[in-house]
């Protein structure tokens, strides 16, 4: 889960921009291609940025949230989104073929442990790579806490945000005719898969600007419209997500297996009134993970973009850096 990847706000309080010294089309397993690029020092401190959606990309904003002398940053669209091929895909494309493309990419940089950057659902692979690879991963920066469980589903898909928003919940709720309103997702997702792309953008749409509408805390409700290709691969690829419960075994595996993690630190920074990702999630996960430290942003949704949110993203990144 994310917002659509422009970042307006906030521009006070982040690293000035840099241009990637290296850009490359890497392949991977399943016909994909991903589109992976490193800016900032290459002697620097390794960090390994990790979108949200699925299927937002990266943006060039995404780099300046880190000391370009200091960092060594590597961010990469995932599979079917942003440059990557193919576009808006969903064939071979799950968490655990992701988390095995953040393999790829770390054993082909040469990279033997990284920070690892990650919000919303960038947070929720943030965190399944890290149980499933501790040994490569030195610190957690996570935003925007999303676990992946039904519950999360439920809140966001089935009614609890829109007693929030019900001007936009209604909007996206009724694209959809009555008697398939008990299962957005599903209905969503037959609309989305249906072969016919104008009506796959229609409800792409429609899905991204709900979303959209409820990411800043200081958001009219109104989600806007986003380009037709970037809401297909969006709205395509979270719904392939959710609709197979980002491919866990069990629901609330991240907790559940959380002891993997253990003895790696991070840092949890979570907008007090986020109403994609409400921040009950961001408090378990700091109460079941004893070297976290939970960062609870005042005034602040879920962007990215947020000023309290990313002012404390750039303060923990370069404390991270002095040492």
């Amino acid at each position: 889960m994310d917002k659509f990847p422009g970042q307006k706000r906030a521009v006070q309080y982040l690293h000035p921009p840099t241009e990637p010294f290296d850009q490359r089309m890497l392949e991977v397993s399943g016909g994909h291609r991903i589109y992976v690029e490193q800016c900032g020092n290459p002697k620097g401190i390794p960090v390994i940025v990790l979108h949200g959606g699925p299927g937002g990309g990266c943006s060039p904003a995404m780099r300046r949230y880190f000391d370009a002398s200091k960092y060594r940053v590597v961010l990469f669209d995932q599979r079917g989104c942003g440059r990557s091929e193919p576009h808006a895909s969903v064939n071979r494309n799950t968490t655990w073929d992701l988390v095995a493309d953040i393999e790829e990419i770390r054993a082909t940089l040469g990279i033997e442990k990284f920070i690892v950057f990650g919000g919303s659902w960038g947070a929720t692979l943030s965190l399944i790579y890290a149980i499933s690879h501790p040994e490569a991963v030195r610190h957690l920066v996570l935003r925007g806490v999303f676990l992946m469980t039904q519950a999360e589903l439920d809140w966001f898909y089935g009614g609890g945000a829109g007693q929030f928003w019900p001007e936009p919940w209604a909007r996206f709720r009724d694209m959809i005719p009555p008697e398939e309103q008990s299962n957005l997702i599903e209905a969503y997702h037959k609309r989305l898969f249906c072969g016919d792309q104008a009506t796959e953008i229609r409800f792409a749409r429609a899905w991204a600007s709900w979303e959209n509408a409820l990411a800043s805390i200081s958001s009219s409700g109104h989600g806007g419209e986003a380009p037709g290709n970037y809401a297909r691969a969006f709205a395509r690829l979270e719904n392939h997500y959710f609709i197979n419960s980002g491919f866990l075994e069990t629901d609330g595996w991240i907790l559940k297996n959380i002891d993997r993690i253990a003895q790696i630190p991070g840092v949890i920074v979570q907008g007090r009134f986020d109403m994609i990702c409400p921040p009950r999630c961001a408090w378990e996960l700091a109460k079941a993970w004893p070297k976290s430290d939970l960062r609870m942003i005042p005034n602040a949704g879920h962007a990215l973009s947020e000023p309290g949110i990313s002012a404390e993203l750039v303060k923990i990144m370069n404390g991270i850096a002095a040492g």
